[in-house]
């Protein structure tokens, strides 16, 4: 029987590693599924009994066993009690696929590229970068060793206990806004000084995804979107996947320039403006007072709206941080962006949106069809950390240490570099601006850092004829990985001006 027709066949086509995510059994029975649907077994097909089904795959014969259960369980056997286990057809579940003009070994193969033709976007690229360099500057993220990671497990399973979260999800009606909806609200009343109602926010998976639901809502093709110069990479590329024509607004140490709008632009011409007030992205300058207010009227005047993303308003780290501009908007102008819990585990934060509630209600139409269901666990943990003043307690914690880190960074910088590089200390947020004089290439800094085992991704490095510059984000390193990075830093910079 070992050398069949049938067993040569499966012995061909079945191909399984013990290594795998997915159990050996899984991966047999959906090869053979695979064989059952391209027309390779045929219908009444007698399979090897378990024991020569083991000797031929060189597997345990409890393992066989498991397979022709798991086949019989979805339908795709018969097995019959002294006599074998047959091959079926499940009626109204599969089409019969047969693979005549395919050779046998392409059964395990997938396609690398569609059959069809498709448009591909000419604003979306992948920022992915991949190094095996020890050391990484990225742009200002944080640092998961300070998380309290071994109560997350001890926050979530207290969620889902909760009797309450069944029926949430049986919940067919939405008479009230939940109990996160409310301890968001109030939270941001609290930390932001706002004076808004649940219905004047939504919450989202991140502050990408806050961003590029109001831009679907608000902007159609052609409109003017001012972002700063220098600005963020990703939210250009939500704009111009909108349709969006971009220009770009200088940026000094007081921030966005609201007086080159006026000089440059007519009332009518603009849809929105882009800013980042608390901290610029990449620049780290803070709006000014004055500008805040100024580029307020303007809106008031030109009819555009303001998209103000504050993503970094949690880390302030001395001083207080200026309120929100949405807080000091009477004139339903702009729309605020932050995010929550970004001193929890990176899959526990989310995005939020505060607008007026027409805008509101429009944008949680757009949400609905990317994310209907969201994350009621994680909005459960997330009320009850608020409310019990966790989250202000993680956040306070973690202030500190990054703020040392801060210090500690300025300190390096300027023993090591000297008068070779430009910055200022930031009050708040988990990066620097470092501008180098003399201007070198600083892709040939990144390829010479990198041989040092220092890691400069492109979405950091700012160069044009004006400009020589990093983001140089610091939250993830402690301080004597940080003295490490610099010293290495500083030998690839002098490496290149060499």
């Amino acid at each position: 029987m070992t050398d069949s027709p049938v067993n040569s066949l499966l012995k061909e086509l079945i191909h399984f590693e013990k290594s795998s995510g997915s159990a050996v059994y899984i991966q047999i029975a959906q090869q053979i599924i695979n064989a059952i649907q391209r027309g390779y077994l045929t219908k009444g097909t007698a399979l090897p009994g378990t024991r020569v089904f083991g000797e031929l795959l060189k597997i345990h014969r409890n393992t066989a066993v498991a397979v022709y259960d798991e086949l019989a369980s979805q339908g795709w056997v018969e097995i019959l009690p002294n006599k074998g286990t047959f091959i079926l057809l499940p009626e109204k579940k599969t089409a019969n696929i047969k693979a005549t003009s395919h050779p046998i070994g392409e059964i395990n193969t997938y396609a690398k590229t569609t059959g069809f033709p498709f448009q591909t976007s000419f604003h979306l690229a992948s920022t992915n970068e991949f190094s095996e360099a020890k050391y990484l500057i990225n742009d200002g993220q944080l640092d998961l060793r300070l998380h309290p990671i071994h109560e997350f497990s001890k926050w979530y399973g207290a969620s889902m206990k909760r009797k309450t979260i069944i029926s949430k999800w049986k919940s067919t009606a939405k008479n009230t806004h939940s109990v996160f909806e409310n301890q968001l609200c109030n939270y941001l009343n609290a930390t932001r000084g706002f004076h808004i109602q649940p219905q004047n926010l939504i919450s989202t998976r991140s502050t990408e995804m806050s961003l590029y639901i109001i831009s679907q809502v608000l902007i159609r093709p052609k409109d003017l979107v001012l972002v700063g110069n220098l600005s963020h990479y990703a939210s250009n590329m939500i704009f111009q996947q909108s349709g969006a024509r971009i220009k770009t607004i200088p940026v000094d140490e007081q921030g966005l320039n609201a007086a080159f709008i006026r000089k440059n632009f007519t009332k009518g011409s603009i849809r929105c403006v882009y800013v980042c007030s608390n901290r610029d992205y990449p620049t780290t300058t803070t709006l000014s007072a004055e500008r805040r207010l100024e580029l307020l009227q303007l809106a008031k005047e030109f009819q555009f709206a303001i998209i103000e993303d504050d993503f970094d308003y949690d880390f302030q780290l001395e001083g207080s941080a200026m309120l929100p501009m949405a807080r000091s908007d009477a004139n339903g102008l702009v729309i605020y962006l932050g995010k929550l819990g970004q001193s929890l585990f990176p899959s526990f934060q989310t995005g939020f949106v505060v607008a007026p509630e027409n805008l509101i209600l429009e944008a949680k139409n757009y949400l609905q069809m990317l994310d209907r269901q969201g994350d009621l666990i994680q909005e459960q943990m997330l009320s009850e950390l608020i409310y019990e003043g966790e989250m202000h307690r993680l956040l306070k914690k973690n202030g500190i240490v990054y703020k040392q880190r801060r210090d500690f960074l300025c300190e390096c910088l300027s023993q090591t570099f000297k008068d070779k590089i430009h910055f200022s200390k930031a009050s708040g947020g988990l990066a620097l601006w470092l501008e180098f004089n003399p201007k070198i290439s600083l892709v040939e800094l990144a390829k010479q850092a990198e041989q040092l085992d220092v890691f400069l991704p492109k979405t950091i490095l700012y160069q044009d004829k004006n400009t020589c510059a990093i983001r140089f984000g610091f939250g993830h390193l402690n301080e004597d990985e940080i003295e490490i990075v610099v010293q290495k830093l500083k030998k690839a910079y002098d490496l290149v001006l060499s």
